[in-house]
Order: structure tokens, then sequence, then C-alpha cells
């Protein structure tokens, strides 16, 4: 199928060559630990961050030739100040979680003089939240861009007012170069990142994806994907996540892109196990499924947000209506992928049964992995617009010191129990080992499995199982009060031969049961975009400098 991208002409950006050379910061800010950071996952698998920064690597594949820079993401290690001192600017970009860390590298940077450009969702949703920023790069990759580039080669010094350049002709996605993955070590990650489309067709009240990425996905063409793979695949990274929005927004354009996928799987015999981001309408399409299922898909992320058709009404996510939920993930599993799911709770429609609704909804559907978050209205969202109109958003002077900018119909401390109680409920390490034992018997084993999988034990390979092996026995089966579990389940797929599965299992359920209890000791935040600050969490504390310099 054609896409209107596929024949443009080459985007200007693409050509641009400055007068002047520069020397640019790329700095990756730190995020605050959460759920979906998966830190407790760190030390098993001897990584340091969860999956390299998309965004800020295709920046820099986008940078002229004559720029000089530096990647650096602080998740891996800190931003020095030698490294600021050294540069003519600096760069910057992340989501609403990372503000704080924003702010504190604009503020650095300003300290030594030098001019801050931002770019990123965060930014471009909210450019209000940057007041203190000098150069603000509002969307995507585009007109918005060359401007700047245009503005730093003409001047790096501090404007005296802040300048916004915001894109109106993106660069097609066809036309992205492949994000540079020279610049980190990939195999510092839990797992890699690949984007394959933009955008998504819903308009889910909460989401704010339509109006940033608009509902007609962008997309890459399928070489593009197999090239980006082979990257990371050759550099020793054997995990995938597509973080496209919607994986199935355009069902046609994945159609296209399965076969190629499946084609470099068999070629490679399945080094690599891919994940992806869908809604729960992609189980009306079992030709994808099939097709997922033989590319190596195995695990979904499913924006399930609540199982009562009530609230999914309300909300607009009418495509989780079309087929019952609980049928929906059986038809996953069946097909090899297990489904992680989004939750909300906080919502207008939430009563005081919605917690143990939540509980009775993870053992039904036996869903290992769910991300429960209460809900925030985020700006240029339909849910926004609504609660302000009502008068319920709160400012920030109002929200300081909670984990939602909503006066929600319940008690605040309320939602928050009850969101600590479902969290204390599924991750409870009896009740989790038990949804994993169901996905052992109903789903991992309509998985492909490599045909010569001895081929995969290489030197490098056998190494890093050793040591993932070691740390696992230790966290898990030794030093953790819920090593019982671990055993049974590590002792079983042991005598079946699955130590892979041992090693998936025992990781994430880690990281989920430690999570958990630190949610318990309320250490955490209760929604991934609230600005809480959290920086006295031990994971959250900077690398020193002579670690980082070892690294």
């Amino acid at each position: 199928m054609a896409h209107p991208e596929a024949n443009a002409p080459d985007h200007p950006l693409l050509s641009y060559r400055p007068q002047r050379r520069r020397r640019l910061l790329l700095a990756f800010p730190r995020y605050t630990p959460s759920f979906g950071t998966f830190n407790h996952a760190y030390g098993i698998m001897n990584v340091k961050a969860f999956m390299p920064p998309q965004g800020i690597l295709l920046i820099a594949s986008l940078l002229p030739p004559e720029w000089e820079y530096r990647l650096i993401d602080e998740n891996i290690q800190p931003v020095r100040d030698a490294d600021i001192a050294w540069a003519d600017v600096v760069f910057t970009s992340g989501m609403h979680i990372q503000r704080a860390r924003i702010d504190d590298l604009t503020a650095r940077a300003h300290a030594m003089g030098k001019v801050v450009a931002l770019g990123g969702p965060s930014v471009s949703a909210a450019p209000e939240y940057y007041p203190e920023v000098d150069l603000l790069h509002v969307g995507e990759a585009g007109d918005g861009t060359l401007k700047l580039f245009e503005h730093l080669d003409r001047s790096v010094e501090r404007p005296a007012q802040q300048l916004t350049f915001q894109t109106v002709n993106r660069v097609p996605m066809k036309q992205f170069p492949t994000p540079d993955y020279d610049s980190v070590n990939v195999m510092q990650y839990l797992l890699g990142s690949v984007q394959f489309s933009s955008g998504c067709p819903f308009t889910c009240e909460f989401c704010d994806i339509p109006a940033l990425y608009g509902r007609n996905p962008r997309l890459k063409d399928p070489d593009q994907i197999v090239a980006e793979l082979d990257t990371m695949a050759e550099r020793g990274q054997m995990s995938a996540y597509f973080v496209d929005d919607n994986f199935v927004g355009n069902p046609n354009a994945t159609r296209e892109l399965l076969p190629k996928l499946i084609k470099w799987q068999k070629k490679r015999d399945y080094q690599m196990r891919l994940a992806c981001e869908a809604t729960l309408n992609m189980v009306k399409y079992p030709d994808l499924l099939k097709m997922m299922q033989e590319a190596g898909f195995v695990n979904c992320f499913m924006g399930i947000e609540t199982p009562e058709p009530t609230a999914l009404k309300a909300m607009k996510k009418v495509q989780n209506l079309r087929t019952p939920i609980l049928d929906a993930v059986a038809m996953m599993n069946s097909y090899g992928m297990e489904v992680a799911s989004g939750i909300i709770m906080g919502l207008d429609t939430d009563t005081p049964e919605t917690p143990q609704a939540i509980i009775d909804f993870a053992r039904a559907s036996n869903i290992p992995i769910m991300t429960v978050n209460i809900v925030y209205a985020l700006p240029h969202t339909a849910l926004f617009a609504r609660l302000e109109k009502a008068g319920r958003i709160l400012s920030e002077e109002e929200a300081a010191g909670r984990d939602s900018n909503v006066r929600f119909l319940q008690p605040y401390e309320e939602v928050v129990g009850g969101w600590r109680r479902v969290i204390e409920e599924i991750y409870d390490p009896a009740f989790l080992y038990q949804r994993y034992q169901y996905n052992i018997e109903n789903t991992y084993r309509h998985q492909v499995k490599p045909a010569n999988p001895a081929a995969q034990a290489t030197p490098r390979n056998l190494k890093r199982a050793l040591r993932i092996a070691a740390s696992l026995v230790w966290n898990a089966g030794i030093k953790d009060d819920y090593r019982r579990h671990f055993w049974k389940m590590a002792i079983e797929q042991g005598k079946r031969g699955h130590i892979e599965l041992i090693f998936q299992i025992g990781m994430v359920a880690h990281h989920l049961i430690s999570y958990g209890r630190e949610v318990v000791a309320d250490r955490l935040q209760a929604s991934n975009y609230s600005p809480r600050n959290v920086e006295h969490h031990p994971a959250a504390e900077p690398i020193p400098e002579q670690e980082a310099a070892a690294a």
C-alpha cells in the first residue's frame, strides 16, 4: 500500500549545512524511579537503564555532520560540569516525569552561561512548563528543527527572551535516518527500542497522542525497521520494544511490516524477542496475531484502563468494548503473547468497590504485569478541557504534594488508598507467581522457539547468562522472603529446560514485588505524570563521577 509520504521530496532539514562549527551536548534527563523504569531488574540483568532514548538518538542522526556532539543519558552516567563547559549548546528532551531533571539541567547550564534548547513530548504538550529554557522546540522533527539549527548557526548566545521553534512541516518518517545507536551501548539497557509509526486513530478522553502526533499514523518503511533491528542485534541486544503509540493503528501497514519481520527472525533464528503497545481491538485481526506470533512478539502492552464497561464508555475507550476483555486477553495468550495492561484509578465512574473489581480482574485475566496509576489530566486532552471547564483542575500550588492535578469526586486520600491496596494485592508474591503459572501453561508454550538454540550459546551470551543466573539466585532465591515461590517456578522450568523462562519470570517478578513493597511504604508516586519529588529514592541517586568514568 502506497503512503503519501513515500514519494515526498527530501525534507530540507536533511540537507542543511551550517556555516559555523558548533559543539552540542545532547543530555537525556534521568527518570524518577517508577513502575515503568523497571529499575529493580537492573542489578539482576547487569544493565543500567530501561530503553535507549529513541528521540534524542534520532536528533543526533539529524545533526549536520559539521557539528560535534556528545550524547549523555543520565540514566547511564551523570552529566558533569566538564561536559557542559565543553559544549556551545545544551540540548535536552524528555517527558513530563522528567520535568524536574530538565529544570536542573537548565539551571546548571545557565550557571555556566550556556544556551539551552529543549524538545520532546513534554515541552511539545506544555511549553508553559519551561519558562526558564532559552529555546523551545515544539513538535516533531521538521521545519522547526531546521529553524532552530539555523538560529544556532548564527548565534549560541542566550537570547534576551525565550524563543520557540514550532514544526509544521514534519520530516516524513520514511526519510528518518537510523537513530545513532553508536552513541550508546545498547547492552547497558534492559530493552532495545524501535519506532515504526507515530499517531493513533482513537480519541480516548485522557490521551494526548492524537493532539500531539495526529490520528492518521505516519510510518517508516519496513526495511528501515529491519535495518534498526539489525543494528541492535549486531551489538548484542536480544529484546526490542516497539514504542509506537499503537502498533496496529494502521492494520494494513502492520500487515506489510510483519512478513519482513518474520523473514528477518527466521534468518537470525529468533535471536530477538519483540514486544509492542496496541489496543484491544487488534484481536479483530487474527491474521495479524498469527503473523505477530511468527515474528516473535512475546509481549503486548494494552491500555485496558478499567474492567468496568460504563467507565470505558465514559472515557470514550469504546474499542475495548468490541470484544469482551477477558476473551481478548485469552486470545492474545493463545498466540503466545503475554498481555501487560494499563489501569487507571480515580475516574469519575469509580466507586468504593473499584479497587476490588481491579483485583478480581487481575485474578480472572491472569495478567502478570499491570501498570496501575491514578488519573492525571494531561494538557491538550478532552479530559483536561472537561475538568478545567468544571473547575476541577488544580493549580500547581494546589496540587503540591499530590500525585494528580485532578479534583476527584472521591476524597484524594481514598483514591490513593485504593490504589495502594490494589498494588499491594496484585504484587503479592503468591498471587503474582500464580498468574505467571497460568501464562506458563497457556501463553509461553505458543511462542516460536529457535530451531538451533545452541547456536546462540556464544561466549558472550554464556558469560552474560552466568552473571544473570548468579544475581537472580542471590536476589530472588536467597536474599528475599518470597524465595519459595521463585524456587518452585525455577525447579519446574529447569526440569523442562526452560532456562530463559526462569530468567524472564524471575527478573520481572523481582521488580514487580519490590515495586509493590515500595508503594506500600509510600515511597513512589501514584501517577507516572506526577511532578512530586521522590529524588530521595536510592535508585534516583546520581552515579558518582568516578563510577561513571570507570563505566
